[in-house]
């Protein structure tokens, strides 16, 4: 089952004996289990129904005992193991999960650890619980999941205003949503998400962005370049020098891909460079009349060469500011 289809279950009330969350994600594991703590039961129900445990303070046997108790006054009792992957003996369960208690709600969360699904316990839990990975989204999936959190509360976002946000916000979906929850709060249902919007209430300037610098370095607009740099110059912290190098990497990789690919048509080139749409494909394409496939080669030599500087590798950068680096840097880039 997926996130969604786990959540949608649980609105309408269907609940399973046992729940397994586990993986890289955080932000999936929490989300099912704080439905599951807020939700699966009534306030006066929860007095006497609910617990909440922590893998690194008990054992098997105190998961065990809870999970017997018979609910009071209630149809259902839950019981929540939080850092299930700090249970030393969590296999010992395995007794319990064969033969659960139908009333009782069982949720592990098993997060920052990695977990072996091809033992026998894990294949007792895909068997016999509702097993539920949550992995990490790719980044180019990142803009489509904004999109629909915002979707989901009667909000719209265009594609470009989404991978600006995305770009920025990075993968973690707990700072994600954080975010987005200012712009639900704000926004009337039914409004467009824009990118003054995104600057007004997350943070992210419509014309100094990642974004903006790609295409004024992809079309040697040194105008445009140069305004942007003073404004990242200006602001390190909402723009910092190894972000900045790293998304100008992945700019110019596709770049590269794209001198082998430019005769192919479109729907197979967005595939290849893993793009949403053509209208993301149009500035790489620009990109092929000033960044010849051998100055392409530089470029993506240059950004490793500054990523190490920044990381103090060379010891000639040893002192230098991010700013004087990002000069150098665009500097070479451009002549």
């Amino acid at each position: 089952m997926t996130h969604q289809q786990i959540l949608t279950e649980l609105k309408q009330k269907k609940f399973f004996p046992v729940y397994f969350l586990f993986g890289k994600e955080s932000y999936f594991i929490d989300s099912i289990s704080d439905y599951i703590e807020e939700n699966a039961l009534s306030e006066s129900e929860k007095a006497f129904n609910q617990v909440v445990l922590y893998g690194r303070d008990i054992d098997h046997l105190a998961v065990i005992d809870s999970a017997r108790r018979y609910p009071m006054v209630s149809q259902y009792q839950v019981v929540i193991v939080k850092e299930a992957q700090d249970l030393k003996d969590l296999k010992e369960l395995a007794k319990y999960i064969e033969n659960p208690t139908p009333s009782t709600i069982l949720v592990l969360c098993h997060k920052h650890k990695t977990f072996t699904k091809t033992t026998k316990f894990a294949k007792l839990l895909k068997s016999k619980s509702v097993f539920f990975e949550s992995s990490k989204l790719y980044d180019n999936q990142v803009p489509d999941w904004i999109a629909g959190q915002l979707k989901q509360n009667k909000l719209r976002i265009d594609p470009d205003t989404a991978a600006l946000t995305a770009e920025y916000l990075g993968t973690d979906l707990s700072l994600i949503i954080h975010e987005l929850e200012k712009l639900i709060l704000h926004l009337p249902p039914g409004s467009e998400v824009t990118s003054k919007h995104i600057e007004d209430y997350i943070g992210i300037s419509r014309e100094y962005n990642i974004f903006e610098l790609h295409k004024a370095i992809a079309t040697r607009n040194l105008n445009k370049v140069a305004r942007i740099m003073k404004n990242f110059i200006a602001n390190p912290k909402r723009n910092p020098f190894i972000m900045v190098t790293a998304s100008l990497s992945g700019f110019f990789t596709k770049v590269y891909l794209l001198h082998f690919l430019k005769n192919k048509p479109d729907m197979e080139v967005q595939k290849a460079l893993n793009l949403r749409s053509s209208y993301a494909l149009r500035d790489y394409r620009s990109a092929l009349r000033y960044y010849s496939r051998s100055k392409t080669e530089e470029v993506i030599g240059l950004l490793k060469e500054y990523d190490l500087k920044a990381k103090g590798v060379n010891f000639n950068s040893v002192g230098k500011e991010d700013g004087a680096l990002l000069k150098e840097l665009v500097f070479k880039i451009l002549h």
